[in-house]
């Protein structure tokens, strides 16, 4: 489990934490640059540099030997880009402004709960704000900067609320299918519509402010950097908005339901649309998706073919456009909205895969043509 506080750092204290993100970009290029395979390569190149460079000696060590680990994560991520087909390129060297993490491991740390403070050696004990209590014993602590603010990512060893949640029954007749999408954010099969909450549309205009103000100033001035962390301020407002939501409705639908059925979409292809692409990169339904799985019980995911074309009762397809929000069956003379629509195709399709016995004592039968699909459907009518 991972627990995020706000760090406050005094005016010394943030010199080092600049000079250390530094000294890990300057090993990060250096890795890259020599183009290192391994992490035992690395850090035996570390120490040889260590040499070279004494000033290194400055910083922790085992803070130092985690960028290894953050060179060799950034090399399997564009593998398996390529893998999935996309040009990732080459691991490139980073920019000033690019490296933004470093991570103590195991040891050079240690935290003050009673008095909120937080000691990284070869930095000082620093203030933080702690708004919750920790469960478990502190393993990992990544120190990350984030528009000119600092923030501790504690990493614990506790895995009970985890477990916990593995070994509750699952009652599969608490289940739900879920579409989602960009008019409603999340249409459910009980007939629930969460609307959009549009977060980067809401702040598009300070948004077009702020990089106005950044374009408009002498790049490496004073006044170019208080422009640009400004325009930094301003997204990371939009990413905390975001994420609110996200949290408040992945853990109403993880308390609600035992099980939730949603589609397999694949957002490489959706974002090629020039005029939804803002749209869906901003709904983050990925994210929405990486919540839920770990917050409820089963999350299983169905081919999203066909789901919005097909009668979620008599299964007949009927293509339509984008525009048309009513879905009429020519054949069993269904009216729903194509949303709600969607999401009873998706818990019908996701109730087909479940295994025979907890298929039988789920009511799809009885949910596919209940009076409450009709009572709905003429309310949408």
């Amino acid at each position: 489990m991972t627990y995020k506080f706000r760090l406050y750092p005094t005016d010394v204290q943030e010199a080092k934490l600049n000079s250390t993100l530094e000294a890990c970009r300057y090993v990060y290029n250096y890795f890259v640059r020599n183009d290192y395979k391994t992490r035992n390569d690395m850090n035996y190149a570390l120490t040889e540099l260590k040499e070279q460079k004494p000033w290194l000696y400055d910083y922790h060590s085992k803070m130092l030997q985690m960028v290894s680990t953050q060179v060799a994560g950034a090399r399997k991520a564009l593998k398996e880009l390529k893998k999935k087909g996309h040009d990732a390129g080459i691991l490139q060297c980073r920019k000033r402004d690019e490296h933004n993490t470093f991570i103590y491991n195991q040891s050079g740390f240690d935290v003050d709960a009673s008095d909120s403070i937080l000691y990284l050696g070869k930095i000082g004990r620093i203030r933080m704000r702690m708004h919750r209590s920790i469960v478990g014993t502190v393993k990992q602590i990544a120190v990350k900067r984030r528009a000119g603010r600092w923030y501790a990512c504690l990493t614990t060893d506790n895995n009970y609320r985890m477990i916990g949640s593995m070994l509750k029954p699952i009652d599969f007749r608490k289940s739900a299918g879920i579409d989602v999408g960009i008019k409603n954010y999340a249409y459910d099969s009980d007939g629930n519509a969460i609307p959009n909450p549009e977060n980067i549309k809401k702040m598009l205009k300070p948004l077009i402010r702020a990089q106005r103000k950044v374009s408009r100033r002498v790049k490496g001035s004073n006044n170019y950097k208080k422009a640009k962390r400004w325009y930094q301020i301003v997204h990371e407002r939009i990413a905390n908005k975001r994420k609110d939501f996200l949290h408040k409705l992945s853990a109403y639908y993880a308390n609600k339901y035992d099980v939730v059925f949603m589609e397999r979409l694949r957002l490489t292809n959706m974002v090629k649309n020039h005029n939804l692409a803002m749209s869906i990169m901003d709904a983050g339904w990925s994210i929405f998706k990486d919540m839920l799985e770990y917050k409820a019980k089963m999350v299983i995911e169905v081919p999203a073919q066909d789901t919005t074309i097909q009668c979620s009762r008599c299964g007949n397809k009927v293509p339509k456009s984008l525009a048309v929000r009513m879905r009429r069956c020519d054949v069993c003379g269904l009216v729903l909205d194509r949303d709600y629509n969607a999401s009873l195709a998706i818990l019908k399709k996701g109730l087909q895969v479940l295994p025979m016995e907890d298929r039988e004592v789920t009511p799809v039968e009885i949910l596919m043509g209940s009076r409450k699909q009709e009572t709905i459907a003429l309310r949408h009518w």
